[in-house]
């Protein structure tokens, strides 16, 4: 993996952190996607035409041949929805479409941007605290009894926590009993570590719970292109829906807003990395496990979780000698390396940090020795 020089191309992460400062934040990858990604959209724009286009239907079949080939997971391509949008946008439709008749739990700290839609949407919204044990952290999945809607991240965001197996079929079982829905984001899903993936503990999809039965049919999985293979300036996503219910009642609700399946761009893009990307993605696989490793290492003391998939490090901000109000604004001043605030996943993690390990391997060296002279 190549380094590559993102001056000039609008990058927010770089923009957030400033001229002269490293950027360890933002949730996207400073190394260059699959070739194949740029010829398609090259060649895509020679072209010259660039107006409405259909949804191919061949893209339904993609996404099942990857979950099956990549994660042993059986999606019926009936379930598939390509989406020309970001899995947040997403998300929002769902919450919409599916209506819920009553509280939406999601654990904390998460991805901040769930208990914004909630907000939002005038949903009521309840955080349940994770717990913190000798492994990491872990899911208290009683205290998800009676949700309308769970949401979560799976790998989780911030920490890189891929949850068990057994943990995903019981919040199933929950949302089952209780007619919910189990939502699980998996955009980070196919950065799970290869040490885990060769020993049977990649990742626990939703719809591998019970494919064929009726757990399956009250589970959303929200899914992108986007951080696997660094397309998120393209937006697009696909949701996998067992209900053929729900999944009609997202379409129109989709179509309410003037929006559809397919995409021009969106397709392209999905399709190239999905029948192109898998050798390039084991590359990237092999390189994050030596930044995650290095950057584990370095900064032990102050790891929250241990991670098992994506390119995310959650940091105890006061062992790297940070006040516990501040971090990241003393890390810009006093540093020059910029980090995602802990705040960004709930207001209780003032004290904590996010990093992001996705960049070459001797930039990530001068970050930490950076970091680790704090």
């Amino acid at each position: 993996m190549e380094a590559f020089d993102r001056t000039g191309t609008g990058s927010v992460k770089w923009a957030r952190a400033g001229a002269g400062r490293i950027a360890l934040g933002l949730a996207d990858m400073d190394l260059p996607g699959p070739p194949e990604i740029g010829a398609a959209l090259a060649a895509r724009a020679r072209h010259g035409a660039y107006g409405y286009t259909v949804c191919d239907p061949g893209g339904r079949e993609l996404v099942a041949r990857w979950y099956r080939e990549r994660h042993g997971a059986l999606v019926d391509p009936e379930w598939v929805l390509l989406m020309p949008f970001s899995a947040r946008t997403a998300l929002r439709l769902l919450l919409t479409a599916a209506e819920p008749d009553g509280p939406v739990l999601s654990p904390t700290p998460e991805w901040g941007g769930f208990e914004q839609l909630c907000r939002v949407a005038g949903m009521p919204y309840r955080a349940v605290p994770l717990e913190l044990g000798d492994d990491g952290y872990r899911l208290p999945v009683a205290e998800f009894a009676g949700a309308a809607v769970v949401l979560l991240s799976n790998p989780h965001n911030p920490s890189g926590r891929v949850w068990p197996r057994e943990d995903i079929r019981a919040l199933a079982e929950l949302a089952a009993g209780s007619g919910g829905l189990l939502v699980s984001d998996e955009v980070h899903g196919d950065l799970v570590q290869p040490d885990l993936v060769h020993r049977g503990l990649g990742l626990r999809h939703t719809v591998a719970v019970d494919a064929a039965g009726q757990l399956a049919r009250h589970t959303v999985t929200l899914n992108s292109v986007g951080k696997t293979f660094n397309t998120s300036g393209i937006p697009s996503c696909f949701a996998l829906v067992p209900d053929p219910g729900l999944r009609e009642r997202l379409v129109t609700v989709m179509a309410g807003y003037g929006l559809w399946e397919g995409g021009l761009l969106p397709q392209l893009v999905q399709q190239a990395a999905l029948r192109h990307g898998g050798p390039w993605l084991d590359g990237l696989l092999a390189l994050l496990a030596v930044n995650r490793q290095l950057a584990a290492d370095t900064l032990s003391a102050a790891v929250i979780s241990p991670p098992e998939a994506s390119y995310l490090l959650w940091l105890d901000a006061t062992e790297l000698g940070l006040p516990a109000v501040g971090a990241r604004e003393a890390l810009l001043t006093e540093r020059d390396v910029e980090l995602s605030a802990g705040t960004d996943f709930g207001a209780a993690w003032a004290g904590c940090l996010r990093l992001n390990y996705a960049l070459p391997t001797e930039r990530l060296q001068a970050a930490l020795t950076r970091l680790h002279r704090l």
